[in-house]
């Protein structure tokens, strides 16, 4: 059990925490901004128009705010953006309340786990600003 506090406490540890949180929207970002015409198809399907103020706008929500929490300067500005980001995106792209039998299963798979990946960041949120201005007990 001593050696789980060590890692606990270990920033390399949190670090790399911290990228496999933000991974999905480094890659993300990353892909839309390389195929830009990917990124605008991707916009048309979801029914987001105009398409090409909403990709820009995504590639820069996803690198910003992940960069802004790996570099850990408004960490928790950048962890609620991208919670914020993922609960909304999750009402757009997994309506699973609306699919047909056959894909509502993936589909409230797929929003419940957007859930607890925006429940983390709330988390990472909590625990920069608690780190900044302690909550009184």
């Amino acid at each position: 059990m001593h050696w789980l506090r060590g890692l606990a406490g270990d920033r390399r540890v949190h670090w790399l925490a911290l990228l496999a949180l933000c991974g999905a929207y480094l890659q993300g970002g990353l892909v839309k901004a390389l195929d830009f015409p990917g990124a605008l198809a991707e916009m048309r399907h979801f029914g987001l128009v105009p398409e090409a103020p909403f990709a820009v706008a995504v590639i820069v929500l996803e690198l910003g705010a992940a960069l802004l929490v790996l570099s850990g300067r408004g960490r928790w500005l950048g962890a609620l953006v991208l919670a914020g980001f993922t609960v909304a995106a999750s009402f757009v792209a997994n309506r699973f309340w609306q699919a047909p039998p056959e894909q509502a299963l993936m589909l409230a798979n797929a929003f419940f786990e957007h859930m607890g990946l925006a429940g983390a960041f709330v988390l990472v949120a909590c625990r920069d600003l608690a780190a900044v201005a302690p909550v009184p007990a």
